[in-house]
């Protein structure tokens, strides 16, 4: 047996893993990427904005972290003023191989590139950087849980070092036995990684998410498997998946040291995916939206030989000083960006009834990216380095 960490990484993008498959994310799940183009082009009004405040650089950056199989990065160039386009470098990081059918000038790497100058966009990369879960036993004494390939479940080692650490100010158990919580330190040091590489521009991670208020006292790891939920199994056979403390990721970048030696908690994250997810309730344990509903609108593992590809490398030990993170909902976030689900007037419907039936469906689309308990409700962490927020 091993903890959740290590078990997790094998069984998703080790040989044979469970996302290495040809069939990609899209098989399996949908997220706000596959759910309307109207993502896409958020985010390109967002590229637009960064460009604006960078004062319209003869190169600007856009990497899409664990970029699936394109999807994002292809629809935000196309949606892109030509001015815009023709000055955009598009990287698309991911461990699969690149898609045959993907636009030439879009580069395909699993590291993203060593200096950003734009936007850095990790959509749903986060809720798959593998985490520990940590499970407080009789005496009240949180453990790291064990797993094997079958999914049986042991209690371990004491939580100690940094994960308690972790524990103590992001996740606090009572000393209640089963109550559960996922250590979240790896995503910490995978976005502090991931700003580090900005060197003027915005980061922005969307996922399902929590703060410290809010956590749910059996933590959120759960398995899908071809659009259904099911039991988490370590075996290369279903998605394996929970969700964000958001919050403890955007102190991460000013509250993690940087060292020029890579620590081995770092080297652990320096490569790990996202894989596309959707939520319903993000306090529920139920997070994905299976793809047959595409069509609705409503602490420290060990060190292995190789991590899933995706996250940035450590940081490079360069002190700075940054303004503070924002979080949000992607309700209020798309609604910055003019994406508000709003109905088309009636009065269109008369005089173009074309039109108003195109209106009223984006409508739909834009009021199911927007939804309480659902995708309106992923939270956004907003990281501006060297330039105002441009969602403010």
């Amino acid at each position: 047996m091993r903890g959740w960490r290590a078990a997790t990484e094998a069984a998703l993008y080790g040989p044979g893993g469970f996302y290495r498959r040809p069939e990609g994310p899209a098989g399996h799940f949908r997220t706000s990427v596959h759910a309307s183009p109207l993502f896409a082009q958020a985010v390109a009004r967002l590229l637009c904005r960064v460009d604006e405040a960078l004062g319209r650089p003869s190169a600007l950056d856009f990497v899409d972290m664990g970029a699936g199989r394109g999807e994002l990065v292809t629809g935000v160039l196309a949606a892109l003023p030509a001015d815009v386009y023709a000055r955009t470098r598009a990287y698309a990081v991911e461990l699969a191989d690149r898609p045959a059918e993907l636009d030439e000038r879009i580069a395909w790497q699993d590291t993203p590139p060593a200096a950003v100058t734009g936007l850095l966009f990790a959509n749903e990369w986060l809720d798959n950087v593998p985490v520990d879960v940590a499970e407080v036993d009789s005496a009240g004494v949180p453990r790291l849980v064990l797993v094997a390939g079958d999914g049986t479940e042991r209690l371990g080692e004491p939580v100690t070092g940094t994960a308690a650490d972790w524990l103590a100010r992001w996740w606090p158990l009572p000393a209640e036995e089963g109550l559960r919580a996922e250590i979240g330190l790896p995503r910490d040091l995978a976005w502090a990684s991931a700003v580090d590489r900005v060197v003027r521009g915005l980061a922005v991670a969307v996922d399902y998410a929590h703060t410290v208020d809010t956590r749910p006292p059996f933590g959120t790891l759960t398995g899908f498997r071809e659009g259904r939920e099911t039991a988490p199994v370590p075996d290369g056979s279903c998605d394996i998946t929970a969700h964000v403390a958001l919050d403890a990721c955007a102190a991460a970048p000013t509250a993690h040291t940087r060292s020029s030696a890579p620590s081995d908690t770092a080297r652990d994250v320096q490569n790990t995916t996202r894989i596309p997810s959707d939520a319903r309730d993000p306090s529920s344990g139920r997070a994905r939206t299976p793809q047959r509903e595409a069509h609705t609108t409503s602490g420290t593992a060990q060190n292995p030989a190789r991590t899933p590809s995706g996250a940035p490398q450590t940081p490079h030990g360069t002190a700075r000083t940054l303004p503070s993170a924002r979080l949000l909902t992607q309700r209020a976030a798309l609604r910055a960006l003019a994406i508000t689900g709003a109905r088309p007037p009636l009065t269109l419907a008369s005089t173009d009834p074309s039109a108003y039936v195109r209106a009223l469906a984006s409508a739909g689309e834009a009021a199911e990216l927007t939804a309480p308990g659902g995708l309106g409700d992923f939270g956004w962490l907003v990281q501006p380095v060297g330039i105002p927020n441009p969602l403010d």
